[in-house]
């Protein structure tokens, strides 16, 4: 009895399986790294906390997302707690490489979709730490914002802007910092 067709038939199916487990594990690879960037309408993000009390305490939502002309920044909102004094809450832009670079002190437009605007100071009032980063004092306009998608029109020179679509998701976590810990540490 010849199993020659029988064993031929196996090592195909072996080599088929063989490709899918070394494709899934190049996927993944991929997106571990953050070499693949999908564009999805979920954002991930979780709010962190920094510090070590009862000194400064950082609370954090970091997440990575695109601007109109698909160039990815990394979109922080940070609040900073010290024992008896206000806290502090700030927008972080960061573009990354070959993104435009920022002009200062220039305020961040913050759009809703219903076309409210409010508008953030910024934070870096002379020099930024880098021609790609923006900070902006957003104390008293996160407590404003809807939690509806929001639109950050971030000033470039030649009275351009560059606009980044904020999820909703991303917004409602931007709104638990508000209460978080009370600025009570």
């Amino acid at each position: 009895m010849n199993n020659s067709p029988k064993i031929t038939l196996m090592l195909y199916h072996i080599r088929q399986i063989f490709k899918r487990i070394l494709v899934v594990g190049i996927l993944t690879t991929f997106i571990f790294l953050g070499l693949v960037n999908f564009t999805s309408n979920t954002v991930i993000a979780a709010v962190t906390q920094l510090g070590n009390p009862p000194e400064e305490v950082i609370y954090r939502s970091q997440v990575k997302l695109d601007d109109q002309l698909g160039k990815v920044w990394q979109v922080v909102l940070f609040k900073q707690v010290y024992p008896d004094q206000p806290s502090n809450i700030n927008l972080r832009l960061v573009g990354f490489p070959s993104s435009a670079e920022l002009i200062h002190p220039q305020p961040l437009k913050i759009t809703s979709n219903t076309g409210q605007i409010w508008s953030a100071a910024d934070v870096f009032l002379e020099e930024a730490p880098g021609p790609t980063i923006g900070q902006y004092n957003l104390n008293e306009i996160l407590p404003q914002l809807p939690l509806e998608s929001l639109t950050l029109s971030i000033p470039v020179p030649g009275k351009n802007f560059i606009n980044i679509s904020v999820p909703t998701s991303v917004v409602k976590e931007w709104q638990s910092l508000i209460t978080t810990e009370k600025d009570k540490i």
